[in-house]
Protein backbone atom coordinates (compact mmCIF):
# COMPACT_ATOMS: atom_id res chain seq x y z
CA UNK A 1 0.00 0.00 0.00
CA UNK A 2 1.59 3.19 -1.00
CA UNK A 3 2.24 5.91 1.15
CA UNK A 4 1.64 9.75 1.63
CA UNK A 5 2.25 12.66 3.75
CA UNK A 6 0.79 15.91 2.51
CA UNK A 7 1.75 19.30 4.32
CA UNK A 8 -1.07 21.54 4.97
CA UNK A 9 -3.94 19.91 6.34
CA UNK A 10 -7.21 22.20 5.43
CA UNK A 11 -8.61 22.76 2.02
CA UNK A 12 -6.17 21.81 -0.80
CA UNK A 13 -4.15 19.46 1.85
CA UNK A 14 -6.91 17.75 2.81
CA UNK A 15 -8.69 17.30 -0.37
CA UNK A 16 -5.89 15.79 -1.89
CA UNK A 17 -4.89 13.19 1.46
CA UNK A 18 -9.02 12.64 1.03
CA UNK A 19 -8.43 11.86 -2.77
CA UNK A 20 -5.69 9.38 -1.82
CA UNK A 21 -6.67 7.64 1.01
CA UNK A 22 -10.16 6.78 -0.95
CA UNK A 23 -7.96 5.49 -3.98
CA UNK A 24 -6.15 3.06 -1.53
CA UNK A 25 -2.89 5.10 -0.15
CA UNK A 26 -2.32 5.44 3.77
CA UNK A 27 -1.01 8.22 4.88
CA UNK A 28 -1.53 11.39 7.02
CA UNK A 29 -1.61 15.55 6.89
CA UNK A 30 1.21 17.38 8.69
CA UNK A 31 0.21 21.11 9.84
CA UNK A 32 0.75 22.90 13.14
CA UNK A 33 -2.68 22.47 13.98
CA UNK A 34 -3.09 18.74 13.12
CA UNK A 35 -3.36 16.81 16.34
CA UNK A 36 -1.87 13.95 15.13
CA UNK A 37 1.45 14.89 12.96
CA UNK A 38 1.71 18.03 14.04
CA UNK A 39 4.61 20.51 12.87
CA UNK A 40 5.86 23.77 11.51
CA UNK A 41 6.33 22.99 7.77
CA UNK A 42 8.55 26.63 7.82
CA UNK A 43 10.89 25.09 10.45
CA UNK A 44 13.45 22.39 9.54
CA UNK A 45 14.13 20.50 12.77
CA UNK A 46 9.94 20.27 12.99
CA UNK A 47 9.47 18.80 9.57
CA UNK A 48 12.95 16.37 9.91
CA UNK A 49 11.24 15.09 13.19
CA UNK A 50 7.57 14.79 11.79
CA UNK A 51 8.40 13.24 8.48
CA UNK A 52 10.97 10.82 10.42
CA UNK A 53 8.04 9.60 12.40
CA UNK A 54 5.56 9.13 9.78
CA UNK A 55 8.34 6.98 7.82
CA UNK A 56 8.51 5.24 10.88
CA UNK A 57 4.94 4.43 11.59
CA UNK A 58 4.40 3.96 8.11
CA UNK A 59 7.26 2.18 6.82
CA UNK A 60 8.65 4.42 4.01
CA UNK A 61 6.73 7.85 2.26
CA UNK A 62 6.13 7.51 -1.38
CA UNK A 63 4.90 10.72 -2.11
CA UNK A 64 5.24 13.61 0.29
CA UNK A 65 3.17 17.12 -1.20
CA UNK A 66 3.26 20.71 0.05
CA UNK A 67 -0.07 22.02 0.01
CA UNK A 68 1.09 24.84 2.10
CA UNK A 69 0.40 28.95 1.84
CA UNK A 70 3.64 29.96 3.33
CA UNK A 71 3.39 33.54 2.90
CA UNK A 72 3.15 35.37 6.11
CA UNK A 73 2.48 39.05 5.47
CA UNK A 74 3.64 41.21 8.79
CA UNK A 75 1.04 43.81 8.64
CA UNK A 76 -2.42 44.56 7.08
CA UNK A 77 -2.50 45.59 3.50
CA UNK A 78 -2.87 44.15 0.10
CA UNK A 79 -2.84 40.38 -0.87
CA UNK A 80 0.21 39.82 -2.66
CA UNK A 81 2.24 42.48 -0.82
CA UNK A 82 1.04 45.56 -3.27
CA UNK A 83 2.76 47.88 -5.02
CA UNK A 84 6.57 47.59 -4.41
CA UNK A 85 6.90 51.17 -4.16
CA UNK A 86 4.83 51.27 -1.43
CA UNK A 87 5.76 48.49 0.39
CA UNK A 88 8.56 47.92 2.89
CA UNK A 89 11.37 45.24 3.91
CA UNK A 90 9.09 43.35 6.10
CA UNK A 91 6.34 43.10 3.20
CA UNK A 92 8.85 41.21 1.05
CA UNK A 93 9.90 39.47 3.97
CA UNK A 94 6.48 37.92 4.86
CA UNK A 95 5.19 37.58 0.96
CA UNK A 96 8.82 36.71 -0.51
CA UNK A 97 11.44 35.12 1.76
CA UNK A 98 8.64 33.56 3.43
CA UNK A 99 7.54 31.59 0.15
CA UNK A 100 10.47 30.57 -1.10
CA UNK A 101 12.03 29.49 2.47
CA UNK A 102 9.45 26.90 3.49
CA UNK A 103 9.68 25.83 -0.45
CA UNK A 104 13.44 25.04 0.08
CA UNK A 105 12.70 23.49 3.65
CA UNK A 106 10.20 20.95 2.09
CA UNK A 107 12.51 20.27 -0.70
CA UNK A 108 15.46 19.59 1.37
CA UNK A 109 14.22 17.29 4.20
CA UNK A 110 11.36 16.00 2.04
CA UNK A 111 14.82 14.68 -0.12
CA UNK A 112 16.17 13.41 3.01
CA UNK A 113 13.10 11.31 3.98
CA UNK A 114 10.94 10.04 0.56
CA UNK A 115 12.06 6.49 0.03
CA UNK A 116 13.68 5.64 -3.32
CA UNK A 117 11.67 5.71 -6.20
CA UNK A 118 9.39 7.88 -4.31
CA UNK A 119 7.64 11.71 -5.65
CA UNK A 120 8.12 14.68 -4.09
CA UNK A 121 5.37 17.47 -5.45
CA UNK A 122 5.32 21.06 -4.73
CA UNK A 123 2.38 22.90 -5.10
CA UNK A 124 1.88 26.70 -6.16
CA UNK A 125 0.20 29.43 -8.27
CA UNK A 126 0.29 31.24 -11.42
CA UNK A 127 2.89 34.12 -10.21
CA UNK A 128 4.99 31.27 -10.59
CA UNK A 129 5.22 31.94 -13.99
CA UNK A 130 4.46 35.72 -14.77
CA UNK A 131 4.47 38.62 -12.12
CA UNK A 132 1.51 40.46 -11.58
CA UNK A 133 1.14 43.98 -10.84
CA UNK A 134 0.38 44.56 -7.13
CA UNK A 135 1.56 41.41 -6.48
CA UNK A 136 5.36 41.45 -6.94
CA UNK A 137 6.50 40.10 -3.69
CA UNK A 138 4.36 37.28 -4.35
CA UNK A 139 5.18 36.41 -7.67
CA UNK A 140 8.96 36.77 -6.59
CA UNK A 141 8.54 34.09 -3.58
CA UNK A 142 6.35 31.79 -6.19
CA UNK A 143 9.20 32.33 -8.20
CA UNK A 144 11.94 31.30 -6.33
CA UNK A 145 9.96 28.68 -5.69
CA UNK A 146 9.49 26.96 -9.15
CA UNK A 147 13.21 27.87 -9.75
CA UNK A 148 13.88 25.55 -6.62
CA UNK A 149 11.60 22.79 -7.08
CA UNK A 150 13.11 22.49 -11.16
CA UNK A 151 16.44 22.42 -9.75
CA UNK A 152 15.83 19.85 -7.38
CA UNK A 153 14.55 17.99 -9.93
CA UNK A 154 17.69 17.96 -12.36
CA UNK A 155 19.76 16.96 -8.92
CA UNK A 156 17.39 13.82 -7.65
CA UNK A 157 16.92 12.49 -11.03
CA UNK A 158 19.86 9.99 -10.79
CA UNK A 159 18.76 9.47 -6.86
CA UNK A 160 15.25 7.74 -8.58
CA UNK A 161 13.46 10.53 -6.99
CA UNK A 162 10.62 12.07 -8.79
CA UNK A 163 9.96 16.07 -7.56
CA UNK A 164 7.12 17.93 -10.15
CA UNK A 165 5.96 21.59 -9.57
CA UNK A 166 2.01 21.50 -9.92
CA UNK A 167 0.98 25.30 -10.90
CA UNK A 168 -2.52 25.87 -10.30
CA UNK A 169 -2.98 29.22 -12.32
CA UNK A 170 -6.19 30.32 -10.93
CA UNK A 171 -8.20 30.79 -7.59
CA UNK A 172 -8.66 27.60 -5.84
CA UNK A 173 -12.71 27.00 -5.03
CA UNK A 174 -12.89 26.27 -1.63
CA UNK A 175 -14.48 27.18 1.73
CA UNK A 176 -11.19 29.61 2.34
CA UNK A 177 -11.98 31.70 -0.96
CA UNK A 178 -15.43 31.33 -0.84
CA UNK A 179 -16.04 35.12 0.69
CA UNK A 180 -14.46 36.59 -2.59
CA UNK A 181 -15.56 34.30 -5.73
CA UNK A 182 -18.75 34.33 -5.08
CA UNK A 183 -20.73 35.18 -7.73
CA UNK A 184 -17.92 33.67 -10.26
CA UNK A 185 -18.62 31.23 -12.79
CA UNK A 186 -17.15 27.63 -11.70
CA UNK A 187 -15.07 27.35 -14.71
CA UNK A 188 -13.30 29.89 -14.27
CA UNK A 189 -12.39 28.47 -10.58
CA UNK A 190 -9.46 25.23 -9.84
CA UNK A 191 -11.24 22.06 -8.59
CA UNK A 192 -9.73 20.43 -5.37
CA UNK A 193 -10.35 17.28 -7.06
CA UNK A 194 -8.66 18.30 -10.42
CA UNK A 195 -5.61 19.15 -8.43
CA UNK A 196 -5.82 16.01 -6.52
CA UNK A 197 -6.15 13.91 -9.56
CA UNK A 198 -3.38 15.47 -10.94
CA UNK A 199 -1.22 14.82 -7.93
CA UNK A 200 -1.60 11.41 -8.21
CA UNK A 201 -1.41 10.82 -11.97
CA UNK A 202 2.86 12.66 -11.09
CA UNK A 203 2.87 10.07 -8.35
CA UNK A 204 2.21 7.24 -10.82
CA UNK A 205 5.20 8.27 -13.25
CA UNK A 206 7.50 5.70 -13.77
CA UNK A 207 11.83 6.88 -14.03
CA UNK A 208 11.03 6.36 -17.73
CA UNK A 209 8.56 9.36 -18.49
CA UNK A 210 8.98 11.88 -15.61
CA UNK A 211 6.56 15.37 -15.88
CA UNK A 212 8.32 17.94 -13.89
CA UNK A 213 6.07 20.71 -14.13
CA UNK A 214 2.17 20.66 -14.69
CA UNK A 215 -0.13 23.62 -15.58
CA UNK A 216 -3.51 23.31 -14.89
CA UNK A 217 -5.95 26.43 -16.02
CA UNK A 218 -9.79 26.37 -15.96
CA UNK A 219 -10.98 26.50 -19.44
CA UNK A 220 -12.77 30.22 -18.45
CA UNK A 221 -9.34 31.88 -16.60
CA UNK A 222 -6.84 33.70 -18.68
CA UNK A 223 -4.61 31.07 -19.83
CA UNK A 224 -0.87 31.95 -21.77
CA UNK A 225 1.15 29.60 -23.33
Amino acid sequence: MPVLVVLGAANLGGAILEHHLAAGWTGAAVSRSTPDLSADASDPESLRTVLAAARERFGGLDLIVNAVSAARPSRPGPFGGGNLADAEVEDFRGWTAAVAEQAFVFLSEGAKAISPGGTLIQVTGGSARRPLPGKGLWGAGAAATRALTLASAQELRERGIHVALLVVDATIESPKTAAFTEGVPREQLADQKDIARAVEYLASQTPRAYTHEVVLTPGRERWLP
